[in-house]
């Protein structure tokens, strides 16, 4: 019978050869947290167009083990509700909790910096994979995680009660912390975010680091590593790609209405095609905060993209003739224009990889930036 204390090992030796488990302390909480015990009742395993439920009391227990140190990300509710156990044939369905790839959990605890005493809050608990590999080393009443969902959080905490645990676990809305334990030295969000909440770095001691994935696309996001200032604002870069489960709500209704009027059509300098890319993706985000890519056929089976910004009312359509793309934009912002431009920019200046983007983050903007390229710089108030 399979040991799990040696697939615990086998995973932590995966992770040192990758390059990311560094730190003895994490790599002695990797070797003792039971990654198994926070999946239950089970997962469900990707097949292509649905997904097939695996239920952990339903199989030997060496399988299970196998799946459970696979070093990959195992998803574990569908459609905000659905768990392996409540049903035992292949479905349909969104991930909406899981537990995340353990070389991405490893990489970002690992860029927290954490040391001895430091008081951790973590923005989305999902199975508590990751808050109990923490408290291993900073204790239980020194990380605080917080998790929209009630299910997912009362399975996360009684996984962490199981494991020794009693940290404080907390079920509301991420995006304004938990202010009621601050301050705290490192903040981690383990889901994407459009951007920062300012709340973050309001309950963060100077010189703590808030780290989280920026973005609302599924792809063209990236992780930023902010550390904070005296002066109430936090400063950073986006230090490599990042991609998390979304809370954007994606686009309903007739997508050709939205697109009916526009007030002008052209041809494109820049193919639309390039956003299925990440990089182009991302700065397609920081161009026009609030679009989203939509994809379609068209009657005749050609293919249509559109950018829409609900809050702004505005759209750009495109239309492909051959290798030549149209644009129609309509509304009170030219998205298409603003996204080009940026695209355009970051060519001319020999297509810098997403690490080079630096971030700022005051009480009243957003602000990112290229450095040497005063044409990429982008600045989202709020208002």
């Amino acid at each position: 019978m399979t040991d799990p204390a040696s697939e615990r090992r086998r995973m932590s030796a995966v992770l040192v050869t990758k390059g990311v488990l560094t730190s003895p302390w994490l790599r002695t909480a990797v070797e003792s947290v039971p990654r198994e015990r926070f999946l239950h009742p089970g997962v469900f395993l990707d097949e292509g167009r649905t997904w097939q439920p695996v239920v952990a009391a339903d199989m030997a227990p060496d399988e299970w083990l196998k799946i459970a140190y696979s070093v990959d990300t195992l998803t574990t509710q569908l459609d905000g509700h659905l768990t392996a156990a409540q049903t035992d044939e292949p479905v349909v369905g969104v991930p909406t909790s899981s537990s995340t790839d353990p070389a991405t959990v490893v990489g970002m605890i690992e860029a927290l910096d954490l040391a001895a005493g430091h008081r951790v809050l973590e923005i989305g608990t999902g199975t508590g994979y990751s808050t109990a590999l923490m408290c291993h080393y900073l204790g239980e009443d020194n990380v605080t995680t917080i998790e929209v969902d009630a299910q997912v959080a009362a399975r996360a905490d009684a996984a962490l009660e199981a494991v020794g645990f009693s940290t404080w676990t907390v079920t509301g809305d991420g995006l304004i912390g938990h202010p009621y334990r601050a301050p705290y030295d490192r903040v981690i969000a383990t889901c994407a975010v459009r951007r920062i909440p300012y709340a973050w770095i309001r309950q963060t001691k100077p010189g703590g680091i808030v780290l989280g994935t920026v973005g609302s696309w599924p792809w063209g996001t990236g992780l930023a590593r902010l550390t904070v200032g005296d002066g109430g604002t936090a400063e950073g870069r986006i230090v490599e790609r990042s991609s998390f489960m979304q809370a954007m709500a994606p686009l309903a209704g007739d997508v050709s209405a939205r697109a009916a009027y526009a007030d002008s059509e052209r041809h494109v300098l820049v193919s639309p095609l390039v956003l299925e890319e990440w990089m182009p993706a991302f700065l397609a985000q920081l161009a026009a905060p609030g679009a989203q890519l939509v994809r379609a056929t068209g009657g005749d089976g050609s293919p249509l993209r559109y950018l829409f910004d609900p809050e702004r009312e505005s759209f750009a359509e495109f239309l492909v003739d051959g290798e030549s793309w149209t644009v129609r934009q309509g509304g009170p912002v030219a998205l298409w224009d603003d996204v080009e431009r940026s695209l355009v920019a970051w060519q001319d200046a020999g297509a810098p990889e997403i690490d080079s983007v630096r971030l700022r983050v005051t009480p009243a903007s957003h602000q990112y930036w290229i450095d040497q390229v005063p044409s990429l710089r982008w600045e989202h108030r709020i208002t």
